[in-house]
């Protein structure tokens, strides 16, 4: 898959370089930026992420997933939230309640859980989607403390617990980060599950009982640090609903058991396979570079990923990935802990990345957050990715140590400024965003089909959180949704590159990411005053690709691999309640 094959299907050594857009459009800040306003009590959605008030375990901090799927295939994104028991609920038996809203197509949700079968997979830590018996239905994968999930999707309106039967019930480690991507080139979909630390009921670590289980004085939990990693899993698509553990044979099974947490599929140096990047809190990243025949190889130092400029391993943990300087490269951004700041690797090409976090600006911006789900999104439609992230800390305790960290904290946003870097506009987008809360996952979409997309926000502690640009610019947008033929259904990490006047842009089919979380499968774009689209180039995961001509903009358009457009509409209007 990737940017390896044009039309006429060239070498890599033949495929024309893309140029970076910068500078060539108006003023980053020649419009009014969008409100970012808080539609959660409009929605109906009523959920509650249980949490220990005092979070004295790890295992009680790191919650917090968010999925968007259209489950039943109407064109409207429905949600999912996890839930976690408290380790005092775990020892008595008793389970939380994850919960599954269904769009109403009027602004409004309805909890369908109980009738889909999803409320209660595990002690669930986050979601993702992929198509895994390729039959055209959305499938739900939770990763849990205690191994994963898989729901399989009946077509129905409900899900079958399908991890057994899938050969995936033997994974009993504590499993954070997933994603579904066809790293073989069959056009079934794989499975990686990264791992986080060790941890067991029965022999609970002692709140502050130890150097690392102490911040800023005072005493908190215990980990990750001190406590010991575990390994991280890839399972092959057997193409018949089961899956084969492959981790060891292609080499990303991580034999120093880092402490693991998101995981992200892409072609990274645009040579036509699927390469697999996962960050590890507190030490260094993996970037395995497919090798082809089934292997793959750590190139994370060597590419500049493992850890920041000044050789630190930080405490890496939500994913962001996109084309934020219109270079046909995906870029990497990396949130992380207050001590340190978000990590933008942009990437040069080659496997070749620049830690560009000080001289983008969002060093500065994110020091002193506790980060965790983050996206570049486009909130203005101006066609140029900003960076949104949410935070929140781990100690509770933190607000007794009279110091300027605190457990609540607000979310940030980052405006584009088109010439490689950031402006924090947090404080002139409304004062929803500034709302300290204890934020975990976030998963961005277009939830009511208007051609504006939304953020969701899964908080560890109370009510999650739906944020809606309103009273932006009046900026145009085209959006597509992918069926892959050849390719696996879903066309996870198939690309799609826009051209429209000197706007070039490239998305991508993305299955995991952020924190825990899944974004909206559709590849959304902003296209500024652009009243056109001359060319849209499909890049699929089997290496075809093909070229749609003169698209009309503010529509959804339906892709299926070798048949171009099946259908498209335009935006929807809702009166919101």
């Amino acid at each position: 898959m990737g940017l390896a094959q044009d039309v006429n299907q060239q070498s890599p050594a033949q495929q024309p370089k893309v140029t970076p857009s910068v500078g060539k459009q108006e003023s980053a800040t020649s419009t009014k930026y969008p409100n970012l306003v808080d539609i959660t009590a409009s929605t109906g959605i009523h959920f509650d992420h249980l949490s220990s008030p005092e979070q004295k375990f790890i295992v009680e901090s790191m919650s917090g997933g968010v999925a968007l799927i259209d489950y039943d295939r109407d064109g409207w994104l429905d949600i999912y939230f996890t839930n976690a028991q408290s380790v005092e609920m775990a020892l008595h038996g008793q389970k939380a309640r994850s919960a599954l809203y269904h769009n109403n197509h009027d602004g409004t949700f309805t909890d369908v859980t109980d009738k889909a079968g999803v409320a209660s997979p595990c002690w669930a830590m986050g979601a993702v989607v992929g198509d895994y018996n390729n039959d055209g239905w959305p499938d739900l994968l939770v990763t849990c403390f205690g191994g994963i999930v898989l729901y399989r999707n009946n077509g129905d309106g409900t899900f079958t617990d399908a991890t057994r039967s899938a050969g995936l019930g033997g994974d009993h480690l504590w499993a954070t980060g997933a994603a579904f991507g066809d790293y073989d080139g069959d056009g079934w979909a794989d499975l990686f599950v990264s791992h986080y630390v060790n941890f067991d009921l029965k022999d609970l670590p002692a709140f502050g009982s130890a150097k690392t289980c102490k911040y800023l004085g005072v005493d908190v939990q215990c980990g990750p640090r001190g406590l010991k990693g575990s390994s991280d899993s890839l399972y092959r698509n057997n193409h018949d609903g089961t899956f084969t553990d492959v981790s060891r044979q292609t080499g990303v099974d991580d034999p120093e058991d880092r402490v693991g947490l998101s995981a992200v599929w892409s072609d990274f140096d645009n040579d036509g396979k699927l390469d697999l990047f996962v960050t590890n809190d507190g030490e260094a990243n993996y970037l395995y570079r497919n090798e082809g025949s089934g292997k793959f190889n750590d190139v994370g130092l060597a590419s500049g990923v493992a850890a920041n400029e000044d050789g630190l391993e930080q405490a890496n943990m939500g994913i962001a990935i996109g084309d934020y300087l219109h270079s046909g490269r995906m870029s990497l951004l990396i949130s992380h802990f207050d001590n340190e700041y978000a990590a933008l690797y942009r990437n040069e090409g080659d496997m070749n990345f620049i830690d560009a976090s000080l001289a983008s600006g969002i060093a500065r911006g994110t020091k002193g957050y506790v980060g965790w789900g983050d996206a570049f999104v486009d909130f203005d439609n101006d066609g140029w990715l900003d960076y949104f992230v949410v935070n929140g800390h781990v100690y509770p305790q933190v607000d007794s140590a009279h110091k300027d960290a605190k457990y609540r904290e607000p979310k940030l946003l980052f405006e584009n400024q088109r010439d490689g870097t950031f402006k924090n506009i947090s404080k002139q987008v409304g004062s929803a965003i500034q709302a300290p809360q204890v934020s975990r996952g976030m998963a961005i979409g277009d939830l009511f089909n208007d051609g504006h997309l939304e953020a969701v926000i899964e908080n560890l502690v109370g009510q999650p959180m739906i944020l809606r640009p309103e009273d932006g610019p009046h900026n145009h947008w085209i959006s597509f949704q992918l069926e892959g033929v050849q390719c696996d259904r879903l066309a996870l990490n198939a690309r799609v590159r826009v051209m429209a006047g000197d706007l070039v842009q490239l998305g991508e089919v993305i299955s995991g990411g952020s924190y825990l979380s899944q974004n909206d499968l559709r590849i959304h774009f902003g296209l500024g005053k652009h009243e056109g689209v001359e060319k849209a180039e499909v890049l699929w995961p089997d290496g075809k690709t093909e070229t749609l001509t003169n698209l009309s903009v503010d529509r959804f358009y339906s892709i299926r691999e070798g048949a171009g457009v099946v259908s498209s509409a335009p935006a929807t209007h809702l009166n919101q309640k």
